[in-house]
């Protein structure tokens, strides 16, 4: 047999339709639902549609963890369709002895909302317990004077139902002495009682056996019995007393064993044997006995057992006097037991979260716990408080139930996880707590950029890196997990070309390591920039960027280049004419060399491989310059041969060679024989006079040419008159005219760039021209080289200049510039003065100071902000020789206006 029913309150019809809303905005229903079903139902039987009844949807059952909270699980919740099944045997009488009413609360919880609702379910009573009594057999003993109508009290069967099912009605077997009567006595239970009908006759029959039959209401009915033994004694006619019919005593719980609680007091009239009252418990429990025990003589009563008020409140128990003759008379004593703070507040927790996001917000619900405290009253009440500083509080919810939420800012990358103790205080006296610690996991959400170590990067690369190297390595740090905390790197800008960015450097995405696509050059490419930027793999994606600055180093991998003495195109190579009274100190020429490396790999140094007469020059070690060392002797070659190397400062260093042609003559036509590539002649005088010879041939030839040439042109061309200023043949002669036809420098105011055949006959073609052939006014108008005296604007004293460019008289002390800008400037300035002065297209006259730059660096460009570099430029042909100043060049002034450059005869010999 099932049913259920529910209690709800009457709603008129008007209000329908807010009925079907209600659930909408309330955290449960209003009503209480209460179902009712039998005890012992099986187990999975139905109760009762439990979505329906609380107006959840089925297909939200699942989702919400809809479930039964309870400390002993009787029932469960279906979640396919909501229904409440029973999960456990349910015995009425275990759950609720001797009482009419059986209700057994629920709290059903519900997640995502999390809601509480709370039910009944009245557990109704079956026939399943017959009735019976503690005795299989009763001994009365009656004593024969005993008047008709006489009763005597039997113990009550005991039936554990209720209602109708309980305990209903008795039977006495048939006699004619005796019947029964069912009087209302303790507990509203039936209490039979014995009737004398008929005076007893002890000599007749002194005894009397009788059968007592119990029986309920079930149907089938059930019954127990027991055996009724009277004997017959003699006379007693007066019963004993009790001072009190109800004795009612309030004890406290947790009593020590032994304690007296209640003495009760009972007289008799008669005498003798008959006065004599022991003393007995009728109907007792075996609840009441295991918790009292009863002094039989003398009617008192000690607690024997352990007495908990939260087990029982109250007992209720009848006492029997019973004189010497038989005779009983009974009271009613009731014990209340007093609640003392005996017991501990639990919590117990319903629903917790597995991990909270670090950004929550405030007022999330992390947990959902409900307190307990058997005690009553004041020893009952709980408050709950969190021990630690935690960033979350304790919001009271309903029937004892509590909510965590969150109270404060969460941060996984400070605190990963948070053990919260809650501690559940009661209001006794003295308080007692209990305290319960859950752990809370923060997970993780990015909520933190990669940050580099560095604010930025400078790294040094030497050139020539081997392609596919890492030159450096970039690395930021985020505190968060997983992929919010995996970083990629990547090259977002470069102040190189876009295009070639991939063709220099990358950069790993994981490792952060650059590497060099290429082999650097750093006379190319001095510093390149690259900002680099570091990504996590959020949602969304977090980012920083840092600058990256590649300096890349030299190495000496390029060889000195030799910018003068230069061979013309066709290979020949210039001669340099030294007068025959140059005296020891004098500048014969000057050896201008250029590196394209840096700071000591630029660094060069001269040395004399071969010389035809080692001891007749000496060379600058850092300067390249050639002086005289001694006087040209009668004995010594007219034709020198100097094989100078210049070599760099690197390890290993490098170097070029260059070659010098030096003729001693005092004049063109005495230098002329000494042009031809022939042995050395075993008579000086002879070979002279040969080349003397064979030089004016060669000019009386050109001069008739020249004249033939320019009648025949003043035919043509009457109206170009000034055309007879220059003439070119066509061959390789050239001429370099300057302004000042001064010749008492030492050197000739202009180089004779003369090509010399290279054939076995020796013959030489070339155009010897004289100043006093060439007119005023084309001296202006080519790119000639200004022979204008040293402007003292731009000297510097001995201090203010470097070692290499710095140095009188050929100082070999001199150190190159440690600063790389210096260095560097070094070098410019020496390649854009040694190229003016070797193709004659700039002039020393540029402006004050200015070294002839000024058209190529600009005006600001002054010698006022650089060292005086421009001693490491020699000027062929030129007297404008660049040192502290004219007079000081040679130490003295040389005799003789001759110092002209020539031209070898032929090729020189490597």
């Amino acid at each position: 047999m099932r049913y259920m029913t529910k209690q709800r309150s009457r709603i008129p019809w008007r209000q329908v339709l807010f009925l079907f809303l209600l659930p909408l905005f309330c955290v449960g229903p209003s009503e209480q639902i209460r179902y009712s079903i039998p005890e012992e139902m099986a187990k999975d039987s139905v109760v009762g549609n439990l979505a329906e009844d609380l107006g959840l949807h089925v297909r939200d059952l699942l989702t919400r963890n809809l479930r039964v909270s309870a400390e002993k699980q009787y029932f469960t919740v279906n979640t396919e369709n909501g229904n409440i099944l029973v999960n456990d045997r349910i015995d009425r009488e275990l759950l609720c002895p001797q009482t009419t009413v059986c209700v057994l609360p629920l709290e059903i919880v519900a997640e995502n909302p999390l809601n509480v609702f709370h039910i009944s379910v009245v557990i109704e009573d079956i026939n399943d317990n017959p009735p019976h009594f503690n005795q299989n057999s009763i001994v009365l003993q009656v004593n024969e004077l005993a008047i008709p109508g006489t009763r005597f009290g039997l113990e009550s069967a005991i039936d554990a139902d209720v209602g109708p099912y309980s305990l209903q009605s008795y039977q006495l077997s048939s006699n004619e002495h005796f019947s029964l009567m069912v009087m209302d006595k303790v507990e509203e239970k039936n209490a039979p009682e014995l009737v004398l009908e008929k005076p007893l006759d002890r000599e007749k029959q002194n005894s009397h056996v009788l059968v007592l039959t119990a029986a309920d209401g079930g149907d089938p009915v059930l019954t127990g019995t027991t055996q009724i033994q009277i004997k017959v004694t003699d006379a007693n006619d007066n019963p004993p007393v009790f001072s009190e019919d109800m004795y009612k005593v309030s004890l406290r719980e947790n009593l020590p064993p032994g304690t007296s609680v209640l003495k009760v007091t009972a007289t008799d009239q008669d005498e003798g044997i008959n006065a004599e009252i022991t003393y007995s418990f009728k109907s007792l429990g075996d609840d009441i006995g295991n918790k009292f025990m009863l002094d039989h003589q003398n009617g008192e009563i000690k607690s024997k057992g352990p007495i908990d008020f939260e087990s029982r409140s109250s007992y209720t128990m009848s006492m029997e006097a019973k004189d010497g003759g038989g005779m009983t008379t009974e009271c009613k004593i009731i014990l209340e037991i007093l609640d003392e703070n005996d017991n501990i507040p639990e919590v117990v927790f319903t629903s917790v979260s597995s991990s909270i996001p670090e950004d929550a917000e405030l007022g999330r619900v992390i947990a959902l716990f409900k307190t307990h405290d058997k005690d009553s009253e004041e020893n009952g009440e709980v408050t709950c408080l969190i021990k630690e500083e935690a960033p979350f509080r304790i919001v009271p919810s309903s029937n004892n139930y509590y909510k965590l939420v969150t109270d404060g800012i969460l941060d996984r990358e400070q605190t990963s996880e948070y053990n919260v103790t809650i501690t559940a205080t009661d209001r006794g006296k003295p308080p007692l707590s209990s305290s319960t610690t859950i752990t809370l996991h923060i997970s993780d959400v990015n909520d933190n950029p990669p940050v580099f170590q560095q604010a930025a990067y400078i790294v040094h690369v030497a050139e020539n890196n081997p392609p596919g190297a890492s030159i450096a390595q970039v690395s930021a740090r985020d505190p968060d997990l997983g992929p919010n905390g995996h970083i990629f790197y990547s090259i977002i800008a470069s102040d190189l070309e876009p295009r070639a960015l991939s063709s220099y450097v990358s950069v790993g995405a994981h490792s952060g390591v650059v590497f060099a696509q290429r082999a650097f050059d750093h006379e190319q490419l001095r510093s390149f920039q690259l900002t680099l930027q570091a990504r996590d793999q959020g949602s969304p994606a977090l980012s920083a960027n840092v600058s990256l600055r590649v300096m890349v180093g030299d190495r000496n991998d390029n060889a000195p280049r030799v910018l003068y003495p230069a061979l013309e195109p066709d290979g020949s190579a210039l001669f340099d004419m030294v007068p025959r009274t140059a005296e020891p100190g004098y500048l014969v020429t000057k050896v201008v060399a250029v590196d394209a490396d840096s700071g000591h790999n630029a660094w060069l140094s001269y040395h004399v491989q071969q010389a035809s007469d080692p001891g007749l020059f000496s060379l600058g070690l850092r300067t390249g310059e050639v002086r005289m060392a001694r006087v040209l002797g009668d004995r010594d070659a007219t034709r020198q041969r100097l094989l100078i190397a210049v070599r760099d400062g690197g390890q290993p260093p490098l170097s070029a060679t260059a070659t010098l042609h030096l003729i001693f003559a005092d004049s063109l036509q005495e230098a002329l024989p000494e042009l031809g590539d022939h042995p050395e002649p075993s008579n000086p005088q002879v070979e002279l006079q040969f080349y003397l010879v064979v030089a004016l041939a060669l000019i009386s030839m050109l001069f008739l040419l020249a004249v033939i040439l320019a009648i025949t042109l003043h035919l043509r061309h009457s109206s170009i008159r000034d055309s007879w200023g220059c003439f070119q043949f066509g061959i390789c002669s050239k001429t370099r005219p300057g302004v000042s036809l001064n010749y008492n420098e030492g050197t000739l105011p202009y180089s004779y760039n003369l090509c010399v055949a290279s054939n076995s006959q020796k013959t030489f073609n070339f155009l010897t021209m004289m100043p006093e052939m060439v007119p005023p006014q084309d001296l202006y108008n080519e790119a000639s080289l200004i022979q204008a005296p040293p402007n003292t604007d731009w000297r510097f004293s001995q201090a203010q200049r470097p070692g290499t460019s710095g140095s009188q008289n050929g100082d070999e002390t001199g150190t190159w510039p440690n600063n790389q800008f210096d260095t560097e400037m070094l070098q410019a300035m020496i390649l854009a003065s040694a190229s003016e002065a070797a193709d004659g297209s700039s002039t020393l006259g540029g402006g004050a100071g200015t070294m002839g730059l000024s058209a190529r660096y600009g005006p600001q460009f002054t010698l006022q902000h650089v060292p005086d570099y421009r001693q490491n430029v020699y000027i062929p042909g030129s007297n404008a020789t660049l040192t502290n100043a004219a007079g000081k060049r040679d130490g003295k002034t040389p005799a003789g206006g001759n110092g002209n450059k020539k031209k070898s005869g032929k090729k020189e010999k490597k």
